[in-house]
């Protein structure tokens, strides 16, 4: 099944964020090589395509795991949450309907 997981960043991470990025993307490539990866990327804390220093208010990833109990404990190993960037991880079923 597909989950939603959606990581919340605290404030002032950015540098936290972009220490821990080269492992955070592994992680997702990983994913997509498997073919279990529908999208993922952060969310700019401003309107801009680059935030600049605004940083990021979090990241969504869609992906395939074989239950809710997998998921967490993939989003629990990302390295934004052993870095400090994410406050809040949430972890939700998602129903792909399109496209």
């Amino acid at each position: 099944m597909w989950y939603a997981i959606e990581g919340f960043d605290g404030p002032d991470v950015l540098e936290h964020r972009i220490k821990a990025r080269p492992d955070h993307v592994a992680r997702l490539e990983a994913l997509r090589d498997a073919g279990r990866l529908l999208l993922a990327g952060p969310c700019p804390a401003i309107d801009a395509e680059d935030p600049g220093p605004a940083g990021y208010s979090g990241s969504i990833v869609i992906a395939e795991f074989a239950s809710i109990e997998d998921a967490r404990a993939w989003a629990d190993a990302d390295p934004y949450v052993a870095a400090g960037v994410y406050h809040k991880v949430e972890v939700r079923p998602f129903r792909r309907t399109l496209p």
